[in-house]
Parts: structure tokens; sequence; C-alpha cells
């Protein structure tokens, strides 16, 4: 596939065609059955849209605790200014008016799961025939981490605020530590991304600051040859890269991080923890997974392996699919084909596809990119990743970079508009 060819591939991923293979199930006869969505994000806000849209006569309910969803994609951006907070923020106006969903703005307080019903955090109850849970992740405690002090930012919002503020007031020549966790976690190319966004604004405004990464992993676990050409070439001297470095402790008013390979003192300190399932998703008994992180699913359909009628989407399911936004898009239209076809009596789609495909800035002008397909596997029971399929930017560019803003905004109004 030429370059030209890529770039187009590419783009075209943004929109609702490109990012899941099934003959959909259009205007089914669900008889106004009651779906349940929870999460607003990018898998739970679409699973609503095409919900509705694919089938106009079902009752969709989308619960969601925040008025508006702060994006995780381009959100290093705002770290270095080059997007601002309310840049990467969506309501879910377009989904009430246009589409007919119904927005609960309330925290999820459980799933009674035998009533098939959903309790809210005013005690009120909402009944479902199908539910779709999709809250994103939750991060596994860490002795000593304040995140008031010490900010993960990888949850967009007054996280990602905070670590601009203190970011900004470094002190000349400081040091900023970031810590990765091991896979899976949440998009893995954007703590090497947010890496290299710092290292660039370090370069500009802070000479002779430096980035020290420490990663869980034994190695840069995608695109390893651009982050490693960033981290060396691009970045020497500013860029300190530390591998299995496994994360133990933090003293949060110190800003240190103590881990396998000893003590990190900091100027600024973010610490990524370990990712798990949403809580929702550990609270509620879905998180089967071998490793008790992730929900175990039925990856033709995401229906739960551990409860019935109840399917999860996005960052907590455990297929093995990348966890990230573009992908949980396309996990959302699998799913809710299958829902419908389920609630008109008939069978998911035997075949689904899906893809994922992200872009990283590089620094304020360039950015690589990276994209797979994945096909579902009879004889396996799994979603693997299709031979020969997708591919990865032979280094970085500014075309890349004026790419990345037209496939974010096509992911971005596919999902909210």
């Amino acid at each position: 596939m030429n370059t030209s060819s890529r770039r187009n591939f590419l783009k075209s991923l943004g929109g609702a065609t490109a990012l899941a293979s099934f003959p959909t199930l259009l205007h089914a006869a669900t008889n106004g059955s009651r779906v349940i969505v929870i999460g607003g994000g990018f898998a739970g806000a679409t699973a609503a849209k095409y919900l509705k849209h694919w089938s106009p006569d079902l009752n969709v309910t989308l619960v969601e605790p925040n008025a508006q969803y702060r994006s995780p994609i381009l959100s290093n951006l705002v770290l270095n200014g080059q997007r601002a907070l309310g840049d990467i923020s969506f309501n879910y106006n377009t989904l009430n008016t246009k589409y007919g969903v119904n927005i609960v703005t309330k925290w999820v307080q459980g799933i009674d799961s035998a009533a098939k019903m959903v309790e809210l955090s005013d005690g009120s109850k909402l009944e479902y025939d199908r539910l779709i849970v999709a809250p994103g992740i939750s991060f596994n405690p860490v002795d000593g981490l304040d995140f008031a002090k010490v900010p993960h930012a990888w949850q967009s919002g007054e996280q990602l605020l905070l670590l601009k503020q203190q970011l900004d007031a470094m002190p000349i020549g400081g040091t900023f530590v970031m810590t990765i966790p091991p896979s899976p976690y949440r998009c893995p190319p954007g703590p090497y991304e947010r890496a290299c966004i710092i290292a660039d604004y370090l370069k500009t405004n802070n000479p002779g600051a430096k980035v020290v990464v420490l990663d869980a992993n034994p190695d840069i676990i995608v695109e390893k040859e651009t982050f490693s050409h960033a981290f060396d070439v691009t970045y020497k001297g500013i860029v300190e890269y530390h591998k299995s470095v496994t994360l133990e402790s933090v003293d949060s008013d110190a800003r240190t991080a103590f881990t396998s390979a000893g003590e990190f003192k900091s100027d600024v300190l973010n610490v990524i923890p370990v990712h798990s399932a949403g809580k929702i998703v550990l609270d509620s008994g879905l998180a089967n997974h071998a490793t008790g992180r992730w929900a175990d699913v039925n990856p033709i359909s995401y229906e739960s392996t551990a409860i019935p009628d109840i399917h999860i989407i996005g960052d907590s399911q455990g297929t093995g699919q990348p966890k990230a936004g573009h992908i949980a898009n396309a996990e959302a239209k699998v799913c809710a084909d299958a829902v419908i076809r389920l609630l008109a009596g008939g069978l998911p789609y035997a075949a689904p596809m899906t893809n994922s495909a992200c872009y990283s800035p590089i620094s304020t002008t360039t950015a690589s990119w990276l994209t797979a397909v994945y096909g579902y596997d009879a004889a396996t029971d799994t979603m693997k990743k299709v031979v020969g399929s997708g591919g990865a930017s032979i280094g970085v560019s500014r075309e890349n970079h004026r790419d990345m803003f037209t496939w974010a905004n096509s992911l971005f109004d596919d999902t909210f508009a």
C-alpha cells in the first residue's frame, strides 16, 4: 500500500462504514425492548447512538454521571498548549435530540442481574432487557499515591489540567518522571507519545530539563522503531528511558517514585498505575478473566461469559484487542448490531471484524500512525489480528500530524454527532 493509499485508508477509519464489519440488521423488530448503556465514552456513546440509528423503536438509555466527555485522544496536546480541554470535550445533546437516546446523568450504584435492573446513585432503578457496560478503566492502588498531588492524567479532565499546571511551573533544569504500567493498559502508544510531547515542550521552554521514563514492560511495546528514534535521537539528552522497572510505592509529598530499579526523585511526577476494568465491572462479578482484571466476553456479541444479557465493550473487555478509543468505537458497533439481532430473536453476525488505528504526535509538528485489523477466529473463539493487515508509518512527518486531526475529528463526529 503506497503512502497516499495508507493516508486515505487511515482517514476513512474515522467513518461509520470502516470501523467494524458486519451486515447490519437495520430497523429490526425489537418491539420497544429496553437497552441500558453504562458509560458515555467512545464505546458507550457509540453503542447508544447506533442502537437507535439502526433500530429506532428501541428504548435506549445512556447512564453517564458527567455531562461532558473529555477525550483521551489528543489529550496530550493539552499539555503543550496545542489544544484546550474544551477542544476535546463533548456532550450528549445530539444523541438525545437527533437519535432519541435517553440521557441519565447519574452514577450507577449497582447491577441486579437477576432482576435485570440497574440501581442509580439516587436509589432509583432502571429495568433492562439487555445491558451494555462500558465504564472504561479503574486504577489499581499504589501505596502512598495521592492523585491530588501526583496526577495520572490518564483520564482526561481535571487531572490533565493539574499535570499541565505542574509542568508549566517546573523549575528550570528540573526533572519530569513518569511511569508506564504493564500491558494491557489504555492506549498502548500513549505513554511514549506523552514522553515525546513533554520532551519537545521542555526542549523549547525549559532547556536543561529532562524526562525520565520508567517502563514496567520489558521494552517499548508498540512502534518501537519510531519511539526509540525519538528518545535516542530527536530528544537525545532530554529523555532517559528505563525498561522493566516496577513501581512499588510513591511519596506524593516529595514527588518520589520507589521502584525495582531504585528511588527516582522528581520536580513533576506522573504516575500511571496498573489498569483494571471499570469499578462497576469489578463490583458486579463481571471481571472473570484469568487475571481478575477484565471481563471475558463472547467476541461476536460482547456478551459476558459470567452473566447473561450483559455485554461489556471498550477498555473493560478481555478479548485481547487493544484498549483505545478507536477500537472501542468499532466494538460498540459490533455489539449494537448483535444486541439488535438478539432482541429480534436472531443470532449475532458470525464473522465480525474490527480495526484499531491511532496517530501519535511526536512533536508540535510531526506524528506517526499505527493500524491493525482484527477478525473473529472460530477455531480459537477469539478476535485475532488479520495476517497482513494494518501497518505503521515509516518514521514521522508533518503530513501525519495534519492527518491526525482529520482522523480524530471524524472519530469524534461518528461517536457524538
